[in-house]
């Protein structure tokens, strides 16, 4: 079969979640025998950052206007069996446009930013990725997010069918490697800045490094502003290419999980960094949020924290007792949370959608 895609960027992972989670999704499409074809507008600030030019498994298709790929696109999405927009896709109203006409192809929205969606349209602001018309005219929306978000997807945008499909990881691509000097200590964090997460990274990183001079601490990732607080014991990494991302796990004591803010209150909504930690073997510390234990098991797999003191207790831990939640996190996500698991899962989604458009709603 194929699909046909519209996204934010597959070609760089600079300073966004959805690249990685695309590629490892693309490789396990094409195991399965799936042909796909990813639009992208080539924009200034991922092409300064590009760490992947050319896809052997998918049909990536670079460009710089709307206008002169139109005609192509619509022929790609005639020929679909699947049309897929997502969430900050530049041109999602244009493309959104052409898969609502297409003549056979299953229409649907991904939107891995819910959260984000949500919010902004609680605060009355409609997110540019989404007209007028809200999802009224797609056959499906699937969310990055579940729980109480799939219902808010319908009665606020008028999504007729909602589902879950949540971050995964390619196991392949992430698993554990040697350490690197370079990324050692005693807890390490990777990700993008973002001012919503940077009251829980103080509480969890910096003041337990002013706490605990002796420990070395090490973030990596990119936007850090001049101002941000650093200490003395904490050492910047800046932005990793995914090929990078195993070693930096592997080469700490343990590794920080932290949940955008609106991800968190909304909850269900795991951080596809913490599928990568648990695939590349770190020990997971990581915030609290509703339907955590859905994907790992709190204290058996990952180490919930709420307070600065919870991270001082994690660091205090024995190498054994850290090696333990090692061994068991890994063991979950390569269980339940793989790409090749979410290429099954839509794979199953499409067929129930074509076959009894009823079961969706059901299973939602």
């Amino acid at each position: 079969m194929k699909i046909t895609i519209f996204g934010l960027t597959v070609s760089s992972s600079w300073g966004n979640g959805h690249a990685t989670l695309w590629r490892g999704l693309i490789r396990a499409f094409a195991r399965r025998g799936w042909n796909v074809v990813f639009f992208e507008r080539d924009v200034p600030y991922y092409a300064g950052t590009r760490d992947l030019g050319h896809m052997e498994d998918a049909d990536l298709v670079l460009y710089a206007d709307w206008s002169a790929i139109r005609q192509r696109a619509a022929r790609e999405v005639a020929d679909a069996d699947v049309a897929i927009v997502t969430s900050y896709c530049p041109d999602a109203l244009p493309a959104t446009q052409l898969v609502l006409e297409a003549p056979s192809a299953l229409r649907v929205f991904y939107d891995l930013d819910t959260p984000v969606t949500l919010s902004n349209l609680k605060n009355g602001q409609r997110p540019e990725y989404i007209g007028p018309d809200g999802l009224r005219g797609f056959d499906l929306a699937l969310s990055y997010t579940g729980g109480a978000a799939l219902d808010e997807l319908s009665s606020l945008l008028g999504a007729p069918k909602a589902l879950p499909f949540y971050g995964h990881v390619d196991p392949d691509k992430h698993h554990p490697e040697m350490q690197d000097p370079c990324f050692a200590g005693d807890l390490s964090y990777l990700g993008t800045y973002a001012e919503d997460r940077q009251e829980a990274i103080e509480r969890f990183l910096v003041e337990p490094a002013w706490r605990r001079p002796e420990c070395r601490f090490v973030i990596g990732g990119a936007q850090y502003p001049q101002d941000f607080p650093w200490a003395p014991n904490i050492y910047f990494v800046r932005h990793l290419p995914p090929p990078d991302h195993p070693r930096f796990f592997t080469s700490s004591r343990l590794t920080l999980n932290v949940t955008r803010r609106a991800m968190a209150e909304m909850g269900w909504c795991p951080s596809g960094r913490l599928f990568e930690a648990a695939a590349c073997g770190a020990a997971i510390v990581t915030d609290v949020w509703p339907g955590l234990d859905s994907f790992f098991a709190p204290g058996w797999e990952v180490l919930p924290v709420d307070t600065t003191e919870d991270v001082i207790a994690a660091l205090n831990l024995t190498d054994q007792e850290l090696k333990r939640l090692r061994e068991n996190a890994r063991e979950r996500v390569l269980a339940e949370h793989t790409s090749d698991r979410r290429a099954t899962e839509f794979e199953a989604i499409v067929s129930d959608a074509r076959r009894c458009p009823a079961s969706i709603s059901e299973v939602a």
